[in-house]
């Protein structure tokens, strides 16, 4: 049997992620078993194995798939510098977060299924890295800009939860915008 090449073996690896992030975003993680994400993909449970290693490892790199997912949606919604572009990309986070292919994933099974170490260096790779970018155009030291950035990332992920509870996503913006302004220098 020939060896798949690298560009098949990377298209197999893409599938198996894409078929498990949906899976995982309906069902969540503990309802999910690796056969159905092999037959989901079209592919053989030792195929899955062989690009994410467990049921764990292909969760991790799924929750990686999401976080860059909000990320992408933030860059794309406040491409600039400046307070205006914080508080774009604070609301895209909110909307982004909140969208049915990521919440479960990012806010609900990740935090519980890898622990809050893995999730807050997945998030500081992806939003939150991005978060303190922006704020250091307009927050002075270091040790602030951090402070501010922890602050506003709990702040956003805890409004996310509410708003995927039933919470009004216009009230958690307008909330979101007070927040930013308070933050703004006199």
């Amino acid at each position: 049997m020939a060896r798949a090449t690298q560009e098949q073996s990377e298209e197999t690896a893409r599938t198996v992620l894409i078929t498990a992030q949906e899976l995982f975003a309906e069902y969540g993680y503990e309802a999910v078993g690796l056969e159905q994400v092999a037959a989901g993909a079209g592919v053989t449970r030792g195929a899955v194995y062989h690009h994410f290693r467990s049921k764990k490892g292909l969760f991790e790199a799924v929750l990686d798939e999401a976080q860059s997912q909000v990320s992408a949606a933030i860059t794309q919604a406040a491409p600039g510098e400046g307070w205006d572009a914080i508080e774009e990309g604070c609301k895209a986070f909110l909307r982004a977060s909140i969208s049915p292919g990521v919440r479960r994933i990012m806010l609900v099974d990740a935090p519980a299924v890898l622990g809050w170490t893995t999730w807050r260096r997945s998030d500081a790779r992806h939003s939150a890295r991005l978060l303190e970018e922006g704020l250091e155009s307009v927050i002075g030291p270091e040790e602030d800009r951090s402070a501010i950035a922890a602050l506003l990332s709990g702040a956003m992920n805890e409004a996310a939860m509410w708003i995927a509870e039933g919470g009004d996503i216009a009230s958690a913006e307008r909330a979101l915008s007070q927040i930013l302004r308070s933050l703004r220098s006199p």
